[in-house]
């Protein structure tokens, strides 16, 4: 059984991965800032090969703040 959750956890997360990495190649935001998010999307991206639920978490955040519009400053 907790096999089972893990793995509809794991699908969840990759769904959810690919579909902010979707929304950050489509924003209108300085390159700088693209690239950020992109950072930020691979380091969620490597926490769920060792903390799935951590990096879900992490995701959950980082598709709260482009929801709600806060992205990094531009470098």
């Amino acid at each position: 059984m907790e096999r089972d959750s893990q793995l509809k956890l794991y699908e969840a997360v990759a769904a959810r991965l690919k579909e902010a990495h979707t929304r950050v190649r489509s924003l209108q935001v300085p390159e700088g800032v693209r690239m950020a998010l992109s950072r930020k999307l691979l380091v969620i991206t490597a926490a769920a090969k060792h903390d799935l639920p951590d990096a879900a978490t992490r995701l959950d955040r980082l598709m709260k703040d482009l929801d709600e519009g806060r992205f990094p400053e531009d470098d």
